[in-house]
């Protein structure tokens, strides 16, 4: 899959799960209001560069002629794990203890999902990943610069957009009411994932 910025790769996933799950398309005012973007217009620009880079199909004229891509593709069900709570927020204490066990399709998510995480806070509205979501996490131990991960901190976990920028890692928010945290030298730090997409549940 080409590679997306969190909140466009949110926007997808909604788009594919309401075509997959709820078997019809979501309107421009559904995915502005489920994506936290500001109105239709700004929902239709982050559709058209979608449909520009191939990932869905539009039909003119069509209050909800938006639909996935590669209809053809086959389906495969995953069973995912929900492993607890993450913070979008304030990190708070790890909490990895199996809550549910969730099928779900694997288009779903840019890559395969090893766990789910539900979302606490909003501090990464702005990727349109909203307090309440079930977050794809894939594990890994590295991850590059500007990748939204899930992060351990001093035995708390996060989920950030990592930056790593002048030699300084630094846990980014996607809402100007949070500061970005600066990893210091002698603190407990380690990448548990990448986020992959998720699970918006009505």
């Amino acid at each position: 899959m080409i590679p997306l910025n969190p909140r466009r790769q949110a926007i997808l996933t909604f788009i594919q799960e309401r075509a997959l799950i709820h078997g019809q398309p979501p309107s421009l005012a559904e995915i502005a209001a489920a994506c936290g973007l500001a109105s239709r217009g700004a929902a239709r620009k982050q559709v058209l560069a979608l449909a520009e880079a191939g990932l869905v199909e539009l039909t003119p004229g069509q209050a909800r002629g938006i639909r996935p891509a590669g209809a053809g593709l086959k389906s495969t069900t995953l069973p995912v794990p929900i492993l607890g709570r993450v913070a979008a927020g304030v990190p708070i204490e790890a909490d990895a203890e199996l809550v549910d066990t969730l099928s779900l399709d694997a288009r779903l998510f840019s890559q395969r999902p090893d766990y789910l995480l539900r979302v606490q806070g909003d501090s990464m509205n702005g990727d349109g990943i909203l307090d309440g979501d079930l977050v794809g996490v894939h594990r890994s131990s590295e991850a590059r610069d500007g990748q939204v991960v899930v992060a351990r901190l001093d035995g708390e976990i996060t989920i950030k957009r990592l930056s790593l920028q002048q030699g300084q890692v630094r846990l980014l928010s996607r809402n100007p009411a949070y500061a970005p945290i600066e990893v210091k030298a002698g603190q407990e730090f380690a990448i548990e994932g990448i986020y992959c997409g998720l699970v918006r549940r009505g």
